[in-house]
């Protein structure tokens, strides 16, 4: 452990217990750490003792590789194979390594779920623009209204120097997603047995800071606008869903609106929030859910932990390859292991606890953020008696050509059911994103979906 390292997990443990919102931004010469033993978003630039975590370099050049059929980036560690394999017979050994959701889904599925543990590689490269904004923001951004909304935050990245749990979860929630984009994506539900019908969305999202082409008169409350439209299957396409995504969802509530094919009429939706059946998940996931967690975040407690390594999903190329059918990939209980690949990072430990006199079904969420994205990477889910109950993971991969982390499946698995839900998947689609897209006006107006939802 490194001097700075043994400073840094010190100071963690004089704020974990604090009240959520040590508000103040950081000094100028904490600040002064981006860039240096920091990368220039937050992340520990050193590896670890062992080297089993190396040094971050600067993430993965933009033409590392070669664009795929579908839009994938080429698998540029296609040829190594896993150091070892964690299963139901060996999982004790691994144990620290271990989030208590994997020990779960491995007793419950002891005969076909594993977890194959590559070679690290420390991927993510952060944009000169992301760097520049993390930069500012570390100095002017502060939480406000309880922890609930930000001030003075321009970008990307509210606190790449956080000091509680409200504060890292703010940066997954403001982290670079790749800019404006189009995607069309699969998600499954698969029965018990293994039966599934896949839902098509095709996607647009924006965030504030990228709307040159229209002047949204609420820009100023909003982080990012977002709309997506079901394709398949057939009794369920056309629907529309639009939302404006307010950044203090306490003070100023998510806008949302939903334009219903059978009904063909917009009507306003304000309850696809917090605990509210999330849109197309079978009922398998929250609307908070979405992205592992987004929203207000109002009816938890939040709690920094620190750090710890973990074993995580991360450069899960072969999930999204085009190479891969679904019929392969969807398999009864989980996805099939053998095209899943977990590597060993470092990741901040923030854990959410329902407050008294809030309602939601999640008494408790750990969540398990990776320290080079900022990404949420796991989530465990516990019911109202304390026992846990659904757990999440997101396959993500670094694509290295638009500097951006997306994911090739984000899966949350229910113990109580035994069924999980699937979405993001894009190993069949003919072009999964687009980042050449511009915004218009009529894309994110609720005057214009009833134009998008016609069949």
């Amino acid at each position: 452990m490194n001097q700075y390292t043994r400073f840094f997990s010190l100071s963690l443990l004089s704020v974990a217990m604090l009240a959520p919102a040590t508000q103040a931004a950081v000094s100028a010469e904490e600040a002064a750490n981006l860039g240096q033993d920091l990368t220039p978003i937050g992340a520990e630039r050193a590896g670890n003792a062992d080297g089993s975590i190396p040094v971050w370099a600067g993430g993965l050049p933009k033409d590392v590789g070669t664009m795929l059929a579908n839009g994938t980036p080429s698998d540029v560690f296609a040829d190594e194979q896993p150091l070892f394999t964690v299963d139901a017979s060996n999982y004790e050994r691994y144990r620290e390594l271990l989030t208590d959701g994997q020990v779960a889904l491995l007793n419950r599925y002891p005969d076909s779920y594993r977890l194959p543990v590559y070679p690290t590689h420390r991927s993510v490269g952060i944009p000169d623009k992301v760097a520049a904004e993390a930069a500012r923001n570390a100095t002017h951004t502060n939480l406000v209204n309880d922890g609930n909304g930000l001030a003075d935050f321009q970008g990307n990245i509210a606190f790449p120097i956080p000091r509680n749990g409200a504060e890292v979860v703010w940066n997954h929630l403001t982290r670079y997603r790749g800019g404006s984009k189009l995607s069309t994506t699969d998600s499954v539900a698969p029965q018990p047995n293994g039966d599934y019908v896949i839902t098509t969305i095709e996607a647009r999202s924006t965030p504030v800071t990228e709307t040159t082409d229209f002047k949204p008169e609420d820009a100023a409350e909003v982080l990012f606008y977002y709309s997506h439209k079901i394709t398949a299957p057939a009794r369920q396409a056309g629907s529309v869903l639009l939302v404006h995504e307010t950044i203090d969802q306490v003070a100023s509530p998510r806008r949302t609106w939903l334009y219903t094919a059978g009904q063909r009429r917009v009507r306003r939706a304000p309850s696809i929030a917090y605990d509210a059946a999330g849109p197309a998940t079978a009922g398998l996931r929250t609307a908070d859910g979405l992205d592992m967690y987004n929203g207000a975040p109002d009816r938890y407690e939040w709690k920094l932990i620190g750090k710890k390594e973990l074993l995580i999903p991360y450069n899960s190329y072969r999930l999204a390859s085009p190479e891969v059918s679904y019929q392969e990939l969807v398999q009864p209980g989980h996805l099939a292991a053998d095209h899943t690949r977990y590597e060993r990072h470092r990741v901040w430990e923030v854990v959410a606890t329902l407050k008294d006199g809030q309602r939601h079904i999640y008494s408790q969420r750990r969540f398990y953020i990776d320290e080079d994205s900022w990404a949420i990477i796991e989530a465990d889910h516990y019911d109202t008696r304390g026992e846990l109950w659904r757990i999440a993971e997101s396959h993500t991969y670094y694509q290295y050509a638009q500097q951006a982390l997306l994911s090739a499946a984000d899966v949350i698995h229910d113990l109580q059911n035994g069924r999980y839900l699937a979405v993001n998947l894009t190993n069949e689609q003919r072009e999964a994103y687009r980042f050449d897209y511009r915004a218009s006006t009529s894309d994110y107006s609720p005057g214009a979906l009833r134009s998008r939802g016609v069949r």
